[in-house]
């Protein structure tokens, strides 16, 4: 499928989710159309695998099947396959079809239920439980009265089977895409709320093309804060992934997460999202990963010391300190140290301030370069990329194991940005590729980017504050004080001939 026709279906699924705009807000209405769209993925990737299996028998359309026998043995393929079952009544078409002439928000409601059933005792069961929960058929926010309710959500089905999602088209993950172009304009209009559940799409790039430098295949990846999981799958168009995990505190984004891995192709075999505290109650705790990428929540609250299993906890017990409670921000980084395999790469957004604040988080920085050595490199971005809030982030980049061990790379990539209505983006082609091919290359460049040595990092007592390092400076033109005053003088000069021609049209009009 070509860029346009990408294009094209990402209009239309928005036009669609527009019916519900003007319902409620952006929150809630995301919630419903991305869940709509989901029943449709799931009811015709069902249908192209119930049509390969029925090849040779009597009748090869499963929405008209109604051999108990066959449609048995599908279920049993469709759950090792697919990870849940569809039966033909309960295909999205037919629901459509349904809904023309009879009332159906019961029906989609017991569907979602059924789905969900269907997985029960199957290794898919942990993918697919309560994932419809956030979709309330009976909410009033869908219409006044029952009557009400169903006819915007028939209205809304009927325009979505109109559209060909091209799942027969193995090489293409067009959907996906649009997909996520639809959680990012819900993102775009969710305000401060939006950074809890997606990362602005160039900065993800950013983050998977450094985790993924030098490799094709990534064994496992990890983001312990995953929102959407946009993040993680961005790591899988950068290299094959073996298996995604993920760990997300808010149900209805961790619901979000999982649909969306699903939506890309990702099979329910291949990836692990637990729906849990990071910090407090870790969900992968015993494993080790070969890439970790994350955006935190910037300057998070934390129990940190009001928890008295940190001081033990080995994550956070070796620094010395623990992370401010008013500031999780070295907390979710001593995890994802703790959480990266010795081979493997890490990329994380922070706020600027892990890079020079002092007391427990100077204690903390302090380790993590003298005794552990694993900080890389530290790239400053422009402010105003993320949705919610304006302030400047920078990525660290971390690994165990490093070929650099006696320096630490800075990049200053803050005034690298186009505008974009209120938000600053990042240019795939100029700002990207700049920072990759530099952070790749470890090259210095004037006002860019410089190779700090360990010696530089202790005279500056730990402080990672990037123009300690990277001086962009821009030297004033020097001003020559006697042309200026020649300027002035001719100036006065023009002025007073303007004044004189002025009075003599002015006598001119009073003699009239």
């Amino acid at each position: 499928m070509s860029e346009e026709q990408k294009k094209i279906l990402e209009r239309q699924l928005w036009r669609i989710a527009d019916e519900l705009r003007g319902q409620m807000d952006a929150d809630e209405f995301r919630d419903y159309i991305l869940g709509f769209i989901f029943f449709k993925y799931l009811s015709e990737k069902q249908l192209l695998l119930a049509a390969e299996l029925l090849e040779g028998e009597s009748i090869s359309d499963y929405r008209t099947l109604k051999d108990g026998e066959l449609i048995e043995a599908i279920k049993v393929e469709s759950l090792e396959t697919l990870g849940y079952f569809l039966s033909p009544h309960d295909l999205f078409d037919n629901i459509v079809e349904k809904g023309k002439r009879d009332f159906i928000i019961s029906d989609i409601q017991r569907i979602f239920d059924d789905i969900e059933q269907s997985t029960m005792g199957t290794d898919s069961e942990d993918d697919f439980n309560k994932l419809f929960e956030d979709i309330d058929l009976n909410s009033t926010k869908l219409g006044r009265t029952t009557d009400d309710r169903n006819e915007l959500v028939t209205k809304i089905l009927y325009h979505l089977n109109m559209i060909d999602f091209n799942l027969a088209d193995s090489e293409s993950d067009i959907l996906g895409d649009a997909y996520e172009y639809l959680i990012s304009k819900f993102a775009s209009g969710a305000g401060k709320s939006a950074g809890e559940f997606y990362t602005p799409k160039e900065v993800s790039m950013v983050l998977s093309k450094i985790v993924a430098t030098g490799k094709c295949r990534i064994r496992s990846v990890y983001d312990p804060t995953c929102g959407s999981g946009s993040l993680l799958l961005r790591v899988g168009k950068e290299a094959d992934i073996a298996e995604y995990f993920g760990q997300e505190r808010n149900r209805t984004t961790y619901n979000l997460a999982r649909m969306n891995m699903i939506m890309h192709g990702v099979h329910f075999n291949k990836f692990d999202i637990k729906q849990e505290d990071t910090l407090e109650r870790p969900q992968h705790i015993d494993k080790r990963f070969e890439a970790i990428v994350a955006n935190p929540p910037f300057s998070a609250k934390w129990k940190g010391k009001d928890n008295p299993l940190n001081n033990t906890d080995d994550r956070f017990s070796q620094y010395g300190k623990l992370a401010p409670l008013s500031k999780a921000d070295f907390a979710f980084v001593q995890h994802m140290v703790y959480q990266l395999a010795d081979n493997g790469v890490m990329a994380c957004i922070l706020p600027h301030g892990i890079l020079f604040r002092g007391a427990a988080e100077g204690v903390i920085r302090k380790y993590l370069i003298e005794e552990v050595n694993c900080i890389d490199a530290i790239i400053g971005l422009p402010a105003n990329l993320f949705y919610g809030t304006s302030i400047p982030t920078c990525i660290l980049v971390i690994k165990k194991c490093r070929q650099d061990s006696d320096n630490i790379f800075f990049i200053d990539a803050s005034d690298g940005f186009i505008k974009e209505g209120n938000q600053n983006k990042l240019d795939e082609e100029k700002h990207i590729t700049a920072i990759i091919e530099t952070y790749r290359n470890r090259q210095e460049i004037a006002k860019y980017s410089h190779i700090a040595t360990m010696a530089e990092i202790e005279e500056n007592d730990y402080n990672l504050n990037i123009p300690r390092y990277v001086n962009t400076y821009e030297e004033e033109e020097e001003i020559n004080i006697e042309k200026v005053q020649r300027q002035i003088v001719k100036l006065n000069r023009e002025l007073s001939e303007v004044e004189l021609q002025m009075e003599v049209y002015l006598n001119e009009i009073l003699r009239g």
